[in-house]
């Protein structure tokens, strides 16, 4: 498949602008389609816009976007070289979280977005963004730094699950785990494109991968047991 372009994200965002799918967009200044460069290898996908996100129309543009923008300076990237979306494209009143309803309705545009960008690596911001994309209910604080061969609608990827930005801005202990999670990503973008129904690398010490389900409209993972014991690290994987 050709790579996306600019026109091709602009007549998405166009039909996210006018989306009326759910409640929230009722309430919202504007929508938040999500920015950034479409050919990008590396896409962000966070939970929800904030206040000044819903203000502007722009993702992660408030205290959580800075700390972003520090993070991928970090790793010698700006947010004009990598894609930035969110689970919803409305802002939740008083920043709630999002119902169910909301998320299905929001799905569709993020799943066209993944294939049309075509990432090499999916990094997901936090539990709400993580589950859609796993699957899998568990929180990210048992499963960050885990990455996962994923597939969605025929596109391969690895989905890497980090803390969200916004939870680590007042929590030391987490904005380190944050910072130790990302610098990970270069070497995680250098490994090669899984394709579609692969697994994740393993050692032999790690628990076999069983594929997720395979529905064109739901991703399927190459899931590593999790343990009791706390979550491997990801070079237990073989990816670092």
């Amino acid at each position: 498949m050709a790579p996306a372009t600019d026109h091709d994200l602009a007549a998405l965002c166009a039909e996210i602008e006018a989306c009326t799918l759910c409640e929230l967009h009722a309430t919202r200044t504007r929508a938040v389609p999500g920015e950034g460069d479409p050919s990008s290898d590396l896409m962000f996908v966070g939970e929800a816009p904030g206040y000044h996100e819903d203000q502007q129309g722009r993702p992660f543009v408030g205290q959580a976007g800075k700390l972003l923008e520090q993070l991928l300076a970090a790793i010698g990237l700006t947010r004009d070289q990598v894609f930035i979306a969110n689970v919803l494209k409305s802002r939740p009143p008083n920043n709630r979280d999002p119902r169910p309803e909301e998320i299905a309705a929001c799905q569709p545009y993020l799943w066209r977005q993944i294939g049309l960008i075509r990432p090499k690596v999916v990094c997901t911001l936090g539990n709400h963004a993580t589950r859609l994309l796993t699957g899998n209910p568990a929180g990210i604080t048992r499963v960050h730094g885990r990455p996962q061969a994923t597939a969605i609608s025929g596109h391969g990827f690895f989905l890497y699950p980090i803390f969200h930005p916004a939870a680590a801005l007042y929590t030391p202990a987490m904005l380190t785990t944050l910072k130790e999670d990302f610098l990970r990503l270069p070497e995680l973008l250098a490994h090669a494109q899984p394709q579609a129904g692969a697994t994740a690398p393993r050692t032999d010490d790690a628990p076999s991968a069983a594929p997720g389900p395979t529905a064109g409209d739901s991703p399927a993972v190459a899931r590593v047991a999790a343990p009791e014991a706390p979550p491997a690290k990801p070079e237990q994987l073989g990816l670092f």
